[in-house]
């Protein structure tokens, strides 16, 4: 069963394995008053094991969006992006692809393997701050977000 997930108790999860990354994404959601609870996962495996809430993460939250970023160590985004959306308890997870590459062949294979949208991270802070603006309206405001129910 699937019920609409509403902001701001809409969790949303980060998948990102480089420090700064994580607290530019930290700082740019205080900035922008985005209320969500942002949980945090290093790497895909951790990611993996987060969404299907094993080990130290069985009493995980579904996340009603993920902001993934491709290169990462164990699994990279693009397995993390294929194992959520070949899986049917996951699948409706809204998944931005959030990564510094702008490589058409990595947009490309991202939408193929069913990313929701494919973000470029900006090399400013004052443009990562519009970027998380525009997700905030678009993600958090403007569409309707499922939260799957399983397991819970």
């Amino acid at each position: 069963m699937t019920t609409r997930c509403k902001p701001p108790d809409c969790p949303i999860l980060l998948v990102e394995d480089n420090p700064d990354d994580i607290m530019l994404t930290k700082r740019a959601f205080t900035k922008c008053q985005i209320q969500n609870k942002l949980y945090v996962t290093h790497d895909g495996e951790e990611a993996i094991q987060f969404l299907r809430k094993k080990g130290k993460y069985k009493d995980a939250p579904t996340p009603g969006i993920v902001l993934l970023d491709l290169k990462m160590p164990k699994l990279d985004g693009f397995e993390v992006l294929e194992n959520i959306k070949s899986d049917d308890k996951l699948k409706t997870i809204p998944i931005v692809v959030l990564t510094v590459s702008a490589r058409d062949k990595d947009i490309e294979r991202s939408y193929k393997l069913g990313c929701n949208t494919f973000i470029t991270k900006p090399a400013s802070f004052k443009d990562f701050i519009e970027t998380m603006m525009q997700i905030k309206r678009y993600w958090l405001i403007i569409s309707k977000i499922p939260l799957a129910q399983y397991g819970e």
